[in-house]
């Protein structure tokens, strides 16, 4: 199965976002172009093929829930049970306390770069 490079879908996703809601090959070229990226003619005439006649926000909608199907191993958070009596305001009590206890993150000095470009 041939992959698609994550340059090509972000290019489409630009097209989208500039308001072309079905963009085609040229217009995913242009953009991979105007920041100096060889587009791959094979990859981008598949991703415009399996996205033709579709709505991008449904795609990305029906790929989110199946994403959050998956299990990625790693614990998650517990969920937090339902209040047996009380009410939202007992519920929010506990969450109260728990923010007094947190302790400020030191800043890291931030790195405008980042060692890896959108398009690398």
């Amino acid at each position: 199965k041939e992959t698609l490079n994550m340059r090509n879908i972000a290019a489409y996703l630009l097209a989208v976002l500039g308001g072309n809601s079905s963009p085609d090959a040229a217009a995913i070229t242009k953009i991979l172009a105007s920041v100096g990226v060889a587009a791959d003619a094979d990859k981008i005439n598949k991703l415009v093929s399996e996205l033709k006649g579709k709505d991008i926000n449904d795609v990305i909608a029906k790929g989110s829930t199946k994403l959050a199907s998956l299990s990625v191993g790693g614990g998650s958070a517990p969920a937090a049970a339902a209040p047996a009596k009380g009410g939202k305001e007992a519920a929010a009590a506990p969450a109260k306390k728990e923010e007094k206890k947190k302790e400020p993150e030191p800043e890291e000095e931030e790195d405008g770069e980042m060692g890896f470009g959108l398009f690398d």
